[in-house]
């Protein structure tokens, strides 16, 4: 059987009525932001798909994740209990987003109104006064990592209003990349409930909290080992990918009764609890939005003078990490670098653009005649300290 699937806009105030109608059995719905391809979206789903969010893959080509009411209410139900109870929530991230998905099923699950922002570039200031103006006894928010910083920023100066609304919140979940140490240790030390959260569109948003599995999710490394790619099972999972037999063959597979979803992200269990450590392939999430570094450097060098440009990540403070670009090009770096970012932004959007171009005087390569990427991401680290 199945059922209509129904396009929106990301708009919040859109999309909430709309999640509301599809989890109760109503037509099932794939929240898009302004200007996405719709190209070859069905009009119509599984019975049991509920949601569908796209999201990249590794290659830059888009991922449709199906998700099911019972995933999500399982989501919202677990996180409910991590947090000790419902309450209210302020929507800082887009509805396109499973993170901000997340946000509006929590709330229809809480019988809870959220208090939304408004769209685009996250103000600091808008988002106080809005969680100033809550009335629930119990609050929470979710943020990405720049956001976090942005607030932190703002309460500077010893702006005590400011802090004291943040301090109000019960929870701030704050997810989509890793979360640096520094800016985590800045917010628990100025007394804030912060909880970093692991997940993503394939395991219904977050379901792991500070390393720990919430409600009936299940952690495993790859073959039992001590440090491996992470496997995440138990009823948040998707139902696969909207339209890919073969791609949700490859990610997802049962044993002993339990659906698991193979992550790509490497890890380390430790009584329990895990440590995320890195990625098996080339992506980073810069800002909370996942960013193919092959894609980039396929972009930059394709621009003149820069063929034998290399891409690789540097860990940042405000974005989690970010592209960097390596090149023995003898113009103007501020110049080349300016082009580049032109370039990328236009082909891959904004997270993707190269925070700086650096111009060695050769680049290290391996015996095999590849660039030796570890050696520049170990000379193109951030100075310690």
């Amino acid at each position: 059987m199945t059922r209509p699937l129904e396009v929106t806009a990301g708009d919040p105030d859109i999309v909430l009525p709309a999640l509301r109608s599809a989890l109760g059995g109503g037509p099932a719905i794939m929240p898009l932001p302004e200007g996405a391809d719709r190209a070859g979206i069905p009009n119509e789903v599984p019975q049991r798909v509920a949601l569908v969010v796209q999201t990249s893959g590794s290659t830059g080509s888009p991922k449709r994740v199906a998700l099911s009411a019972d995933a999500l209410l399982a989501s919202a139900a677990a996180s409910e209990g991590a947090l000790g109870g419902p309450g209210q929530w302020v929507l800082a991230l887009p509805a396109h987003y499973i993170a901000g998905v997340n946000v509006l099923v929590r709330s229809i699950a809480a019988g809870t109104e959220p208090i939304i922002l408004p769209q685009g570039h996250f103000d600091p200031h808008v988002f106080l006064e809005a969680a100033a103006a809550m009335d629930h006894p119990a609050r929470y928010t979710s943020l990405v990592p720049a956001q976090l910083a942005s607030l932190l920023g703002s309460v500077e100066g010893n702006d005590l209003d400011a802090l004291e609304t943040l301090r109000r919140f019960d929870r701030i979940l704050v997810g989509g990349q890793s979360t640096p140490t520094g800016l985590l240790a800045q917010a628990l030390e100025l007394g804030l409930g912060v909880t970093r959260t692991y997940g993503s569109s394939e395991t219904s948003g977050g379901c792991v909290y500070d390393g720990v599995p919430i409600g009936a999710t299940a952690v495993r490394l790859a073959g039992d080992a001590v440090e491996g790619e992470i496997e995440l099972g138990g009823p948040v999972l998707a139902e696969g990918y909207l339209g890919d037999d073969e791609r949700t063959a490859a990610s997802f597979y049962s044993d002993s009764g339990m659906r698991w979803y193979r992550t790509g992200d490497t890890g380390e269990l430790v009584e329990g609890v895990l440590r995320v450590t890195g990625r098996l392939d080339d992506v980073i999430v810069s800002g909370g939005i996942k960013v193919s570094l092959a894609a980039v450097e396929r972009i930059v060098r394709s621009l003149p003078g820069l063929s034998d440009a290399v891409v690789v990540p540097r860990a940042n403070d405000r974005w989690g990490e970010v592209p960097i670009v390596a090149t023995t090009a003898s113009a103007s770096p501020e110049g080349l670098l300016k082009a580049v970012r032109t370039a990328v932004g236009v082909a891959l959007g904004p997270a993707a653009r190269p925070a700086e171009l650096v111009t060695v005087e050769a680049i290290p390569v391996l015996a095999s005649g590849k660039p030796d990427r570890a050696s520049l991401v170990a000379r193109l680290a951030p100075p310690a300290g």
